[in-house]
């Protein structure tokens, strides 16, 4: 059987969620469509960097570079002339004149929660692409139990069409404890320990305006850092890091927004952590509150959402409209040695629920399904 996988996001080298969940899975899917007997015809809108995947038998390259359009032309018309025996979009949309086999993953519904964190352009691909893709696919896959009732409830997918397989953790992501490492990564990003870390896209959804108010009232030492990099309409985040600035004892900035934190730098700086503080406002998965359990470091996550299933009990929860219980609740992880603790030791029994290779597993299940 031939897959034809749209691996176009899988090559950015400044991996966010889509990217990474692209790249991990068909990393994974290789080995598994070897073992089958299968080929995956990887589509790539650029060339790929050498080595991007490891070399196997199984797996056909097609780099059909296009600029703009490139799914609905370029994709679409290699997928006219040589079509799969199914198609599988990981990160983004089936194309439009595609009929053949097809599942899709949709990762969340966040822009019917905050349409007004896109453009009046983007908000309109992603309601036409997500439905789509519903309409289109064979099966539907959704990253967690939340994004599948948000489906089901705002475009009428039936459940028994969407299957629920959660994502992986970057294999590489480990506790660091090297405190040469430690310091190194701190002092590139120009943060002083002790710290709390948010790390994410800098955008209203991620509720760090709010974080940033409910931090201030806290008054704990900790310097506070909002690493990711700058999405649309940041402004008012930016805002009010200045607006509750202050100075620590030790003379830093309270709080720092440093950037984009590559992968090779994310396993220290979340290790070296006081905490993790993830209290989005709406999330299809969250990452995030994963990567603080698999680097041993406590999480404060929102209760709403799909952060209550995907960090079960290993995060404090709290109610991401209610400054005062954020604020007491970033007091309380800070000081609670025991509350740390505990919330650690559950981290590593959750993230044993998560494992790419059991995701490709599953996602493989359903091609060959929607194939037959």
């Amino acid at each position: 059987m031939v897959i034809g996988v749209d691996a176009s996001r899988a090559t950015t080298g400044r991996r966010t969620g889509t990217e990474a969940y692209a790249f991990f899975l068909i990393r994974a899917l290789i080995p598994l469509a070897e073992a089958r007997g299968h080929r995956l015809r990887l589509y790539f809108n650029q060339a790929p960097p050498p080595g991007l995947f490891a070399p196997s038998d199984a797996v056909e390259a097609r780099s059909i570079p296009l600029g703009r359009l490139w799914t609905h032309i370029r994709l679409a018309a290699e997928l006219y002339r040589h079509p799969p025996d199914v198609f599988f979009t990981p990160a983004h949309v089936i194309p439009i004149t595609y009929h053949g086999p097809g599942v899709a993953t949709i990762h969340d519904l966040g822009y019917l929660a905050f349409p007004e964190a896109h453009t009046r352009r983007q908000l309109a691909y992603l309601r036409w692409s997500t439905a789509h893709n519903a309409r289109r696919g064979r099966r539907v896959i959704a990253d967690s139990i939340a994004t599948k009732v948000d489906l089901s409830r705002h475009y009428g997918i039936a459940p028994d069409k969407i299957d629920v397989i959660y994502p992986g953790l970057d294999p590489s992501l480990r506790p660091v404890k090297d405190e040469a490492e430690l310091v190194r990564a701190t002092a590139s990003y120009g943060i002083q320990p002790p710290y709390l870390l948010s790390i994410g896209t800098i955008q209203p959804r991620k509720n760090l305006a709010r974080l940033v108010e409910a931090y201030a009232a806290s008054g704990v030492a900790a310097q506070l850092v909002l690493a990711g990099k700058i999405g649309w309409r940041a402004e008012p985040i930016l805002d009010a890091v200045k607006r509750h600035q202050r100075q620590l004892s030790n003379g830093q900035p309270a709080s720092i927004v440093p950037g984009f934190v590559p992968d090779e730098d994310k396993a220290a700086l979340i290790s070296g952590a006081e905490a993790l503080l993830f209290p989005s406002l709406y999330e299809g998965f969250g990452f995030p509150v994963l990567e603080g359990n698999m680097c041993k470091t406590p999480v404060l996550a929102a209760n709403s959402s799909s952060l209550p299933e995907i960090a079960d009990e290993a995060a404090l929860l709290i109610d991401p409209l209610d400054t005062h219980a954020i604020s007491e609740s970033i007091g309380r992880i800070v000081a609670d040695r025991d509350l740390r603790d505990t919330l650690v030791e559950a981290g590593q029994v959750n993230v044993k629920r998560f494992s790419w290779e059991t995701a490709a597993q599953h996602v493989l299940a359903i091609l060959e399904e929607a194939a037959a």
